[in-house]
């Protein structure tokens, strides 16, 4: 058990590692970064949103939950920070959304549930839009340039 979590967690590391391998590439006329959504009614929406659905798990500044990086007795982590000071930057806006649609890949990692059947498109696309607005600018660039290079793969 111990063993396939650190080979989950070493395979996790790496492909997060393997997406930063184009950082410091020069920026093309069509890599250049988007600014953060501004939208207040979006952003207003994102934080209901949060709050009524994602903040008992997350947190209500989503600072995640105390010790989140050390699984509890059952291999099961508990739910990460979304406020830039976690994990969630390392992943593409693609997966964000998968995830908070259906819910966390099977295994021992985590147990974040399905939202499809009681979030509409709009509502995912404005909670993951309001937690972005916390994160530090640095972590949103950084976000930014491993989003831009999934999506370059993905074509």
């Amino acid at each position: 058990m111990k063993m396939t979590r650190m080979l989950t967690a070493l395979t996790l590391g790496l492909a997060v590692t393997a997406c930063d391998r184009g950082a410091g590439t020069p920026m093309t006329a069509s890599s250049t970064p988007q600014a953060r959504v501004s939208d207040p009614e979006l952003l207003a929406l994102g934080k209901q949103v949060f709050m009524d659905n994602c903040a008992r798990c997350h947190g209500r500044r989503a600072e995640g939950a105390p010790d989140w990086r050390t699984p509890n007795a059952q291999g099961h982590y508990p739910p990460p920070p979304l406020d830039g000071s976690g994990h969630a930057w390392h992943h593409p806006k693609t997966m964000l959304r998968q995830v908070i649609r259906e819910g966390s890949p099977p295994g021992p990692q985590a147990r974040m549930p399905a939202w499809k059947d009681r979030l509409s498109e709009r509502e995912i696309q404005a909670v993951i839009a309001w937690f972005q607005s916390l994160w530090p600018e640095q972590v949103y660039q950084a976000w930014q340039q491993m989003d831009r290079r999934a999506g370059q793969k993905n074509q």
